[in-house]
């Protein structure tokens, strides 16, 4: 009987949709977030369909049932022994922060990082955990810059060593340039030698690794805990997974519950999650491959120019000729089913582009067309 009504429903909610399971009827290519757009009405769609297929089932205060289920698939998907659901990205950083610290509550971010702008500094008021800012506006510190930092901390009239440093990559403040890997790799050695703990803020870690062709658990590896977005481009309404060793996330769930985490229930996200995880990284590759082919193509038009960033991921900057219409230019991609932010300000000639994987939508001569007209159309 239960199948039954979920099957009903998920029959009703695809009549009112564009989207069937991941293939989306609508064509429209939206160079915007990291993943495919959600709406109230295609998370409740997947939602029964995964319940049809899978089974929602259900958690206790985020323990057990589809929870637990995500918890095992990320930790291998990301190579750790174990992970931890978490509601917020915030939390993921701070509570990982807090344990690796230990006794030692000093810690090396990016001066750029969301932990050091974005929240509120939890790490200190909560945590009293002292944060050391590096790299202001950059995208990465580099192995000299830390050691710096660490010796002065060390060798200072009162010593306060080190307890942990995270690094953020990709970085959103900084248009998604990363750490490139081998820097990534000297100062996770470092830490390791000088036994202080490391954390990866990889809220996107699948864009960095999709620009690179690292594998995820690659960068994992380098460091003690990784903390990885579900909300983003996995579908999720909300929620973050915090992976390490078994002994690390042992029991984290009290710090969780502690700093007020604990949700009742968190099987619904938990269950759109497990389902964007599946596929998601050869999805993400082939539209980063598309993108990469469609750009070639835009860069032999007259008038326009699409430029990867040094040490960039998913997001790259459009040059329009200064004869280019930029609010006309828009308009026309709007026609062809082509979605993009107009640029900051009437005289920016830039538009920014994020490719995820609704680029798919589309052929590469179709897209190639849309950005023909839209280049011709706009000129004044």
């Amino acid at each position: 009987m239960q199948q039954t009504t979920n099957r009903h429903i998920a029959q009703s909610l695809r009549s009112d949709t564009t989207f069937i399971h991941d293939v989306p009827l609508d064509n429209t290519v939206i160079f915007r977030g990291d993943g495919e757009p959600k709406t109230p009405l295609t998370m409740l769609q997947r939602l029964a369909e995964f319940d049809q297929e899978f089974t929602l089932e259900a958690d206790n205060y985020s323990l057990g049932g589809n929870v637990e289920q995500l918890e095992k698939k990320c930790a291998e998907m990301l190579g750790k022994e174990a992970a931890v659901f978490m509601p917020t990205g915030t939390l993921a950083n701070h509570l990982a922060i807090r344990k690796l610290c230990g006794v030692k509550p000093r810690a090396i971010v990016q001066e750029q990082s969301h932990l050091y702008n974005d929240s509120g500094d939890c790490a200190t008021r909560l945590s009293n955990i002292n944060l050391v800012p590096l790299a202001k506006g950059r995208p990465y510190f580099t192995l000299e810059a830390l050691k710096a930092a660490v010796e002065q901390a060390e060798n200072g009239r009162v010593v306060n060593p080190v307890g942990a440093v995270m690094v953020e990559s990709p970085v959103r403040r900084q248009s998604g340039k990363i750490m490139p890997f081998a820097e990534m790799k000297a100062v996770t050695d470092y830490c390791r030698d000088k036994q202080i703990g490391s954390h990866l803020d990889g809220a996107r870690l699948y864009m960095m690794s999709g620009a690179t062709g690292i594998l995820p658990a690659d960068y994992a590896a380098l460091f003690d805990t990784v903390y990885v977005s579900l909300y983003k481009y996995f579908g999720a309404p909300f929620g973050a997974i915090l992976a390490g060793a078994a002994e690390f996330i042992d029991g984290l769930y009290h710090d969780r519950r502690m700093f007020g985490g604990g949700l009742a229930s968190a099987n619904f996200a938990a269950a759109l999650a497990l389902q964007g995880i599946s596929g998601f990284e050869e999805r993400f590759n082939r539209a980063m491959a598309q993108a990469t082919a469609l750009f070639d193509k835009i860069n032999a038009l007259d008038g326009i120019n699409v430029e990867p960033f040094k040490h960039g991921s998913n997001i790259f900057p459009l040059e329009l000729a200064s004869d280019v219409d930029s609010k006309r230019f828009v308009k026309t991609l709007e026609e062809h089913s082509v979605s993009v932010s107009p640029p900051d300000s009437d005289r920016s000639r830039r538009i920014m582009l994020t490719v995820n994987p609704t680029i798919l939508r589309q052929d590469i001569h179709s897209l190639r067309f849309a950005f023909e007209r839209a280049n011709e159309k706009g000129q004044r």
